[in-house]
């Protein structure tokens, strides 16, 4: 399929007017100025001015769980029927222009056989990584669901489980939690010895962390015991800033499940409101304030918590320019920028050798962001080279349907 007459963003930059881009049996082959293609007699994709870019990429998602506030412990760990409830939560997501996905925390690893169904290419979905097992201390964030460990080596031996169950990453929980009862999102909970112990483990199986850290003090123990990523990030100072970028960490934001708290009042415990009212502001500021330091953002939407449901994750862009960064940049956090922190080599970027798992949206994103971030923008979302949603699934005679 050669792709033509349209805006090409490749995952960093706008391609100059004129490109065309080539797929077969679902690479990228060639990208370049369209008369480079005059002897291509293959079927072809007429863009008609409208915008190719590399499929989003949402670096936290919790495929267990729906967004629709019940914890999978009140689902009396019906294994099942979570699991069935996971690969929903995963084709909802590829149908919202979400072509890879990272898994921050689920249960009793149901995730783990949702990624090697879809990854296989058994179920249609996303490419997904997965942590396991939220790792925390006794008492702390996702205790229920979690992985208990407190002291260097347990944390060490916390580590190892999920490693040897099969995961990508390692997510430690370093503060409370806007939706978990009984916690102070100020509050750090592991000790700086604590996240070492668990980054050090992490890295010698060459698996990346990450922080879940709301509060200061604990973004700054996780920035210095050298978490690849921050998620959330929500009470970001100087300091804490600083230390990320020495250390190189990602911010991965999850704007939207705030916001989604503050339009969604009735349906949130009055505890937890109070405590998204008291850091909505100060989110939107840390975002600013490390965009600007010049700090790495990989977007991230924290889809599955409460009224923030799977398939809506685009909507994350639309927040992070909401916090000053330019269109562009948004758009890198949510393709380039995020397979570099997924370690995801052939993904994010239109490029010759790499997966042709793309989004063709309507207009230009680079002016306008909700081209991207809402869903009723998107033409077409394709995985692997093959169509697999979008409102022109059924009009495009040249392509036919996954399977």
């Amino acid at each position: 399929m050669l792709y033509r007459n349209g805006r090409i963003f490749d995952g960093r930059n706008a391609a100059p007017v004129g490109f065309a881009v080539l797929v077969e049996e679902g690479i990228i082959r060639a990208i370049g100025p369209e008369p480079d293609f005059d002897g291509y007699g293959g079927p072809k994709f007429d863009l008609g001015g409208d915008t190719l870019m590399p499929g989003l990429i949402d670096c936290h998602v919790h495929l267990t769980m729906s967004g629709d506030g019940k914890a999978a412990a009140a689902r009396e760990f019906d294994f099942g029927k979570i699991t069935l409830e996971a690969l929903e939560n995963a084709q909802k997501t590829l149908q919202g222009g979400i072509t890879s996905v990272r898994d921050c925390g689920g249960v009793e690893f149901v995730e783990f056989a949702v990624r090697d169904a879809c990854n296989s290419g058994r179920f249609l979905g996303p490419f997904i990584r997965v942590s396991g097992k939220v790792i925390c201390m006794t008492g702390g964030t996702k205790w229920k669901i979690g992985r208990v460990a407190d002291g260097p080596q347990e944390v060490i031996t916390a580590v190892r489980e999920q490693i040897y169950r099969g995961c990508d990453c390692i997510k430690l929980m370093a503060t409370g939690a806007v939706l978990h009862p009984g916690s102070d999102i100020e509050d750090p909970q592991y000790t700086v010895e604590e996240l070492i112990a668990g980054v050090t483990e992490a890295e010698r199986f060459r698996r990346p962390s990450a922080a879940h850290a709301i509060g200061t003090k604990g973004i700054i123990n996780a920035a210095r015991a050298g978490v690849t990523s921050i998620e959330h990030g929500t009470v970001l100072n100087d300091e804490a800033v600083g230390i990320m970028l020495e250390k190189g960490t990602y911010l991965v934001p999850t704007l939207a499940a705030l916001e989604q708290i503050l339009l969604n009042p009735e349906a949130v415990p009055p505890a937890s409101m109070e405590r998204a009212r008291r850091v909505a502001a100060k989110a939107r500021d840390s975002v600013a304030m490390y965009y600007k330091a010049g700090g790495k953002i990989a977007m991230g939407a924290d889809t599955g918590t409460i009224c923030n449901p799977h398939g809506k994750n685009a909507r994350e862009l639309a927040h992070m320019v909401g916090c000053g960064m330019r269109p562009v940049d948004a758009l890198c956090s949510g393709t380039s920028i995020a397979a570099e922190l997924l370690r995801l080599d052939t993904r994010g970027s239109l490029a010759p050798g790499f997966i042709a798992d793309m989004l063709i949206v309507r207009g230009d994103p680079l002016t306008d962001i909700t081209c991207a971030s809402e869903t009723e923008n998107h033409r077409l979302v394709i995985k692997g080279g093959a169509p697999v949603a979008g409102m022109e699934l059924e009009r495009q005679p040249p392509f036919r349907r996954f399977g």
